[in-house]
């Protein structure tokens, strides 16, 4: 049976192989994917001072399942705080098993007990099965944004 609770500290080791196996999988899809998110990164920027992200994991008696990120953030068009799901990662091995759903089922009622309204999140272009599985779970796209950065480095 599959449960998802809050990812910890002690999860370092298992997110960041999850990490490695998600990042394996962006490559080989194309994309410029770096190992940054290290597990000092984690550490720090998840379980330190002023944490940046919070998280869950997915888990079975065989051991973990998948991962999800959300940071804060807030719309100020309309007024309402929102949660951004930064990463969510199943392993091809637990997929097509209702885990992607769980997690973010618990990451929508996590964020409402929060305070936000909507989860939004980016997806890859050339990741379809992440596309069709969002629009599965009744995913919208937005139609009318681009994303855009500005790099401070």
């Amino acid at each position: 049976m599959t449960s998802v609770r809050k990812l910890a500290a002690r999860d370092v080791d298992t997110v960041q192989a999850m990490v490695r196996d998600f990042g394996a999988y962006l490559t080989a899809l194309g994309d410029s994917w770096q190992h940054n998110f290290t597990a000092a990164r984690y550490l720090e920027d998840g379980f330190g001072p002023n944490p940046a992200f919070h998280g869950l994991i997915a888990e079975d008696e065989g051991g973990p399942l998948g991962y999800l990120l959300l940071s804060p953030s807030y719309d100020v068009d309309r007024g309402i705080r929102i949660e951004i799901v930064v990463d969510l990662w199943v392993n091809e091995r637990s997929r097509g098993r209702g885990v992607g759903k769980a997690l973010m089922k618990e990451a929508a009622e996590l964020a409402r007990t929060r305070g936000a309204r909507q989860l939004l999140w980016a997806v890859f272009k050339p990741n379809k099965l992440a596309a069709d599985f969002y629009r599965g779970i009744g995913g919208k796209m937005v139609d009318d944004l681009d994303w855009m950065y500005l790099p401070l480095e």
